[in-house]
């Protein structure tokens, strides 16, 4: 499985980016889908889940209402619009996928023990 994220950049404050993960190797359709972060010196956090049984997505509270998750299963990729970007946006983003059926939260010790990871976008945000 590999999985390929693109879109990263440079932004100002409220500025906008969309991230995109391009999967092949494996069927989205059937897959868990989620965007983590990691911000230089600080933990990666799950910042946005799609689940494959009802199509729900769920976010991290700090990103409600400025990101969206999407997930194209016919193209295989999985997209993240966000929008009205804030500093502490800054981080390296990560596409992951599982199949497990444990992957049900944003919690990240079992995408990490159960995912497939992409190698990550750069989103730089600028004051």
């Amino acid at each position: 499985v590999q999985l390929v994220e693109s879109g990263g950049g440079s932004e100002p404050v409220g500025g906008s980016l969309r991230l995109s993960c391009g999967v092949s190797g494996a069927a989205l359709a059937g897959y868990d889908v989620s965007w983590f972060r990691q911000a230089l010196g600080k933990a990666r956090e799950g910042v946005a889940r799609f689940d494959s049984a009802d199509h729900s997505t769920q976010y991290l509270d700090s990103v409600k209402g400025r990101f969206t998750m999407s997930v194209d299963a016919a193209k295989n990729t999985a997209d993240l619009q966000m929008n009205n970007l804030k500093p502490e946006d800054a981080a390296v983003y990560y596409c992951v996928i599982s199949d497990s059926g444990l992957t049900d939260t944003l919690r990240l010790k079992e995408w990490e023990r159960f995912g497939s990871w992409g190698q990550g976008t750069q989103v730089t945000v600028s004051s």
